[in-house]
């Protein structure tokens, strides 16, 4: 019986470090979709209900808020556990970890941003808006 109990221990210590990185992965994906998805809404409502809309970046707090002239409460997106945001892009002489406002206006052209998002195992990904067609683009990042 100590055998077997040991035999399994072993395993689940070997297999562990594999899996926590698994759920690091799928954290990290989740998080860059909902990124994507929550920026895509934001030029969406721009562009379709003719609405000025502010996406606030909040690194700090792993926070992302839209807020528009509309009605309804401000809708906001909390990054999961261990995955934050390291930069927005362009980056600011105020540093990469202050507020950021974004607007996008009705008729108007969408702003060219990126948020890279990474996590504590050095994984990275960066959200995109293409500024030609308004759509948000997911990329991995290589660390140098």
């Amino acid at each position: 019986m100590v055998v077997v109990l040991a035999i399994i221990g072993l395993i689940v210590g070997i297999s562990f470090p594999a899996i926590s990185a698994g759920l690091d992965s799928v954290r990290m994906v989740s998080a860059t979709n909902s990124v994507a998805a929550f920026l895509n809404n934001a030029v969406t409502r721009a562009q379709r209900r003719q609405e000025a809309v502010e996406v606030v970046i909040a690194p700090q707090e792993g926070l992302l808020t839209l807020y528009t002239n509309g009605t309804g409460a401000p809708r906001e997106l909390k990054l999961p556990e261990g995955i934050f945001v390291e930069a927005v892009l362009p980056e600011t002489t105020e540093g990469p970890q202050t507020l950021r406002h974004i607007m996008f206006l009705p008729g108007g052209a969408v702003p060219g941003i990126g948020i890279q998002l990474a996590n504590h195992r050095d994984g990275r990904r960066l959200v995109k808006l293409d500024p030609m067609t308004g759509f948000p683009r997911v990329e991995s990042v290589t660390t140098k």
